[in-house]
């Protein structure tokens, strides 16, 4: 085998597994990446993915992979940015493994993120969540359990994964009502719920039954809603609610967007920052600053306490000859 397969191998076994005790998805994500890296690597040198070694995947062929991702696959900038993050951290191993490679390694480990536009978040006001929320199909079992579901995502704020990984164990209705999740980073937190939520919860859940360990929201067969699955329900429910609700029309919707508004609705409550970091289980507090960014009442009020300029407008005109010449470059 090549000094590339043997690596490869122990990153996943030794490094991910046993030293970080990586969760199921950062190792699921990183196996995606290499495999898509292996495939085209494997085509362009014209060998099979297991003859390849560390020198065939030199920075050329790693810039061009890249390129091929964006134009290629269409993927977007932070999904390249992804993946490059994880073909660096398996050369960073690899360094420490095969110095005879260094001149390789360290070319590949000099690529830079690409730079993207940071664009404002997009959520949902109040009028456009509760058109969502009356679109599923009540009288259906598979709508109640839509109701259920998205009633949920856009009051707690919880991902899609933390979602779909609910069980009935996880949700108390109780004195205090809340649910608990083990999110992004093995973070476990404990969200309430709101008199609303709890009372379509309490429906659900009486019509649920099962046992505690069994999916909160199921298929028809009784397991775990994927994530594609989501958000086709999700889409289909907004192709529906854009008659009724013309602004829809101009967003595109999807699970993160109800994380989004449920973000944005504590703001709009005087919530604080590291509160709403607190609640959405955000690693940094500036991550929250997205939201301070997207609120435009936030800026108006700001504005209205603004002082007004009583100072009359004009030109510098500079007094001095040395400030005259700068001032005309």
């Amino acid at each position: 085998m090549t000094a590339l397969a043997t690596t490869l191998q122990a990153f996943f076994t030794d490094r991910l597994v046993r030293q970080r005790q990586a969760s199921a998805n950062t190792i699921q994500a990183y196996r995606d990446t290499l495999r898509l890296l292996l495939v085209f690597a494997a085509d362009r040198q014209g060998k099979s993915p297991v003859r390849l070694d560390i020198d065939d995947l030199d920075a050329p062929l790693i810039g061009a992979f890249l390129d091929h991702l964006e134009h290629g696959r269409q993927n977007g900038v932070r999904t390249r940015n992804a993946r490059l993050a994880a073909i660096r951290s398996l050369f960073r191993y690899a360094a420490l493994r095969h110095p005879e490679h260094a001149a390789t390694i360290g070319r590949v480990l000099a690529i830079p993120p690409k730079r993207f536009e940071r664009r404002l978040v997009t959520w949902l006001t109040e009028a456009e969540i509760d058109a969502l929320l009356a679109a599923p199909d009540r009288a259906t079992w598979t709508g109640r359990r839509d109701t259920a579901l998205f009633s949920l995502a856009a009051q707690t704020g919880l991902r899609a994964s933390e979602l779909i990984g609910l069980t009935r164990a996880n949700v108390q209705l109780g004195a205090g009502a809340h649910v608990s999740c083990t999110g992004k980073g093995r973070k476990q937190r404990i969200t309430p719920l709101t008199s609303g939520t709890t009372a379509i919860l309490r429906g659900w859940l009486a019509e649920r039954a099962g046992q505690p360990a069994e999916p909160l929201f199921p298929t028809q067969t009784g397991r775990a809603l994927s994530r594609d699955a989501l958000e086709r329900r999700l889409a289909k429910y907004v192709a529906e609610t854009q008659a009724k609700c013309p602004t829809m029309a101009k967003k595109r919707v999807s699970m993160h967007v109800l994380r989004h508004s449920a973000a944005m609705r504590l703001l709009r409550a005087g919530i604080d920052t590291s509160v709403i970091a607190l609640w959405l289980g955000h690693e940094q507090i500036e991550t929250t600053q997205i939201y301070l960014h997207a609120d435009l009442q936030i800026k108006e009020r700001a504005l209205e306490r603004t002082a007004p300029i009583t100072m009359k407008p004009g030109r510098f005109r500079p007094t001095d000859n040395l400030l005259a010449f700068l001032e005309a470059l």
